[in-house]
């Protein structure tokens, strides 16, 4: 599931066909440079001030990935599309990065512990979220962060994790939970947004 996806996404979309043209939507290539200074800056204020080593999870053809590796940042992404991986391997072909084929809500890493386990619009989709962020929890080193951009998109059926149960599943979990409102922001997506769009960022101590 890659971590771009927007209000038209659901689970079980075929990852592997959308991947040619995913980066067309402002928030998922971030060509234009607005959008891409916007999305730049969040991810500074959310990721450790010092360099370490990031865990993309449903990275999707790697923009997130590749402003982490700017700002000097080990990346490792996971999405498990092969065709999304691909792309974000050659997206940051020549960087500190590396691109796994797998699920995020189990990434392939095996012992390895990350500063940070990045995830966007990932956790919404999946049966049992509270496990989830269990395990990711456990793939941060004392003093890590999970950094979550989620929202909830629509309204005859709204789809999604609203800010609050989010937050909820993260107390038991967590030393400090921060709620940063993203909607009121157009310039992360390229248009206004109506919906409930906002970034948690979890520490663990």
């Amino acid at each position: 599931m890659a971590n771009d996806s927007d209000e038209t996404t659901a689970p079980g979309i075929d990852w592997d066909a959308e991947a040619a043209a995913f980066d067309d939507e402002p928030d998922h290539g971030l060509r234009d440079a607005d959008v891409r200074r916007a999305w730049a800056a969040r991810l500074e204020s959310w990721l450790p001030a010092r360099a370490g080593d990031v865990l993309d999870l449903g990275c999707g053809t790697g923009s997130l990935s590749l402003l982490a590796s700017e700002q000097g940042h080990r990346v490792t992404g996971v999405d498990r599309s092969p065709a999304m991986v691909e792309l974000a391997r050659a997206k940051l072909a020549g960087r500190d990065a590396v691109f796994l084929t797998g699920d995020a809500a189990a990434p392939p890493v095996g012992e390895r512990r990350f500063d940070a386990v990045l995830v966007r619009h990932v956790l919404w989709t999946l049966p049992d979220p509270g496990r989830v962020l269990g395990h990711w929890r456990e793939l941060l080193r004392p003093g890590g962060r999970l950094v979550l951009v989620e929202g909830v998109w629509g309204t005859v059926a709204p789809a999604g994790i609203p800010a609050g149960r989010l937050t909820a599943l993260l107390a038991p979990l967590a030393g400090q939970v921060r709620v940063e409102r993203l909607s009121d922001d157009p310039s992360l997506w390229g248009r206004e947004v109506a919906d409930e769009r906002y970034a948690v960022v979890a520490t663990t101590e």
